[in-house]
C-alpha cells in the first residue's frame, strides 16, 4: 500500500471511530417536574435512536375536593419511573419518546359532611354515627403507557439543558371506609351501608376519570459523555 493509501486508510478509520463515538453517547441528567425530582439517563446508540430511563419522586401536597354534601381533604404523593425508546428525527437534540411509566400516585383522603348527614346512593346516614370517611384515591400505579417529546443534548458531549413534556394514562381507583367501621359488621344495616359506600367510590372514580391522562413535564440539566 502506498503512503497515500495508508494516510487515507488512517483518516477513514479515524472518521469511522469518531462517528461511532458520536452515535454511542451516554447522557445523565438531574430533573424536576410534575412527577417530582430525580434523575434521567439516556443511551443514544445511533444517530436517530436511543433508550432512556428516569425516576422522579418526593412531590407531595394537600388539596380539597367537595361534592354536594361531603368535603374531602387529600394528601397527595407522587412518584414515577419511566422507560422509553427515543427517536431523534433530525439527528439533533429534539426527540420523540414512547414507552411505559411505572407510577406510584395516590392520595390519603378524609371526608367530612357539609351538614349533619351523609347521603350515599340516595340514602341518608347520620354523620355522628358513621364518623369521617377515610380512604385512598389511587391516580395511577402498575405499568401505564406514555408518549412525549423533548430536547436532550445527546448529539454532542458536554453540559446542556433537558426538557420533556408528555402524557401518561391514568387508572383511577377509590377505596373508602368510615372511621366507626359499621360497614364491617354482619347485619342488614351494615350490608346496605357497605353497598352505598361502594356507590360513593364509583361516583368519585367517575369524576376523576374525566381526566384520562396525567400531564408529565420535566426540566433540568444534563451532561453527555
Amino acid at each position: 500500500m502506498t503512503a497515500t493509501g495508508v494516510i487515507a486508510s488512517m483518516c477513514l478509520l479515524g472518521m469511522t471511530q469518531a462517528q461511532a463515538q458520536d452515535n454511542n453517547r451516554i447522557t445523565l441528567g438531574a430533573v424536576a417536574g410534575t412527577t417530582g425530582v430525580g434523575a434521567d439517563v439516556a443511551w443514544r446508540f445511533s444517530e436517530r435512536l436511543g433508550v432512556s430511563a428516569r425516576y422522579t419522586g418526593g412531590l407531595d401536597w394537600s388539596t380539597d375536593y367537595s361534592t354536594d354534601d361531603v368535603d374531602y381533604e387529600g394528601d397527595i404523593s407522587l412518584a414515577a419511573g419511566k422507560l422509553t425508546l427515543d427517536y431523534y428525527p433530525f439527528a439533533s437534540g429534539f426527540f420523540l419518546s414512547a414507552g411505559v411509566m411505572l407510577p406510584d400516585m395516590d392520595a390519603n383522603v378524609v371526608g367530612r359532611p357539609r351538614n349533619d348527614t351523609y347521603e350515599f346512593n340516595g340514602r341518608t346516614y347520620d354523620a355522628a354515627l358513621l364518623g369521617t370517611l377515610n380512604g385512598t384515591l389511587t391516580l395511577a400505579d402498575g405499568v401505564q403507557p406514555y408518549a412525549g417529546l423533548g430536547w436532550r443534548q445527546s448529539h454532542r458531549s458536554g453540559f446542556g439543558f433537558f426538557t420533556e413534556v408528555g402524557v401518561m394514562a391514568t387508572d383511577v381507583n377509590v377505596s373508602l371506609s368510615t372511621s366507626e367501621g359499621y360497614e364491617n359488621l354482619d347485619n342488614p344495616f351494615s350490608a346496605q351501608l357497605r353497598s352505598d359506600i361502594r356507590q360513593e367510590e364509583r361516583r368519585l372514580e367517575d369524576e376523576a376519570k374525566k381526566w384520562p391522562v396525567y400531564p408529565v413535564a420535566v426540566i433540568g440539566v444534563s451532561y453527555t459523555f
